[in-house]
């Protein structure tokens, strides 16, 4: 899997690919970003391309997340569609993860804690 990044003030932004993410890619998925978390202790997800998530693409985000967190790094979300929105509602994610619009908004929740 192939991810397009930038960086903006330190924080890695990372547009996660494709429409889909779910049992046939997931597990890809987190192994293909295990370097990028390895080498970066802030990390954003751009979720902009994503128009379907199932519990698989859930977890593998989840993975991602905890995986950063223990080496004391922070992973923020940004430009989830309205259905994948109401699934990490459903799921109550939006509990556990900072969800923003814009790379801005969430670049500058960095500095903010």
């Amino acid at each position: 899997m192939e991810f397009h990044t930038e960086t903006i003030d330190g924080v890695l932004i990372v547009e996660i690919p494709g429409e889909n993410l779910d049992a046939d890619n997931s597990q890809e998925l987190k192994q293909d970003l295990s370097a990028v978390i390895e080498a970066h202790p802030k990390i954003v997800f751009d979720m902009g391309q994503l128009r379907f998530v199932d519990s698989s693409g859930c977890g593998a985000i989840l993975s991602c997340f905890k995986k950063i967190k223990s080496r004391g790094g922070e992973l923020k979300l940004i430009r989830l569609q309205d259905r994948v929105l109401e699934l990490f509602k459903l799921m109550r994610l939006e509990r556990i993860f900072d969800i923003f619009q814009t790379k801005e908004d969430a670049v500058n929740a960095f500095g903010s804690k």
